[in-house]
C-alpha cells in the first residue's frame, strides 16, 4: 500500500512555514556541493514521488526545497546546514507599495 500524500493544506502550511524561515534568515542557499547531495538523497528516499519529484513526507518540489540553507528533510535524511557566525546573509529585496506601484528597497532582518 502506498503512503498517503499530503493535503493540500498541508503542503501550503509546509511551505509557508519554510518561506517565513528562509526570508527571515535572508534567504540564504545551500552550496553547490550541498545541493547536489541532498539531491542526491531525496533520489534515494522512498518517500520521494517521482512523477512529479514531490516530497511524500512534505509535499515540498525537492529541487526548489533543497536549495535552501534554511529547510530541513522532514525525515532527517539530510545533513543539518550550519550558518557560519559572523556571516552577513541579509539580502535587500524590492517591495512593491500598493499605491504608487513604485519600488521600495528594505532589508530581510534576523
Amino acid at each position: 500500500m502506498s503512503e498517503k500524500a499530503p493535503s493540500f493544506l498541508d503542503m501550503m502550511k509546509n511551505f509557508t512555514k519554510d518561506v517565513i524561515d528562509y526570508a527571515k534568515e535572508g534567504a540564504p542557499h545551500v552550496t553547490t556541493s550541498q545541493y547536489n547531495e541532498r539531491l542526491r538523497v531525496c533520489g534515494n528516499c522512498p518517500h520521494l514521488k517521482r512523477d512529479t519529484m514531490r516530497c511524500g513526507k512534505c509535499g515540498c518540489i525537492v529541487e526548489h526545497k533543497a536549495k535552501w540553507g534554511t529547510t530541513t528533510c522532514p525525515d532527517d535524511r539530510w545533513d543539518l546546514i550550519k550558518k557560519k557566525a559572523g556571516v552577513n546573509t541579509h539580502k535587500k529585496v524590492k517591495l512593491k507599495t500598493k499605491d504608487s506601484g513604485k519600488s521600495a528597497h528594505t532589508k530581510t532582518s534576523k
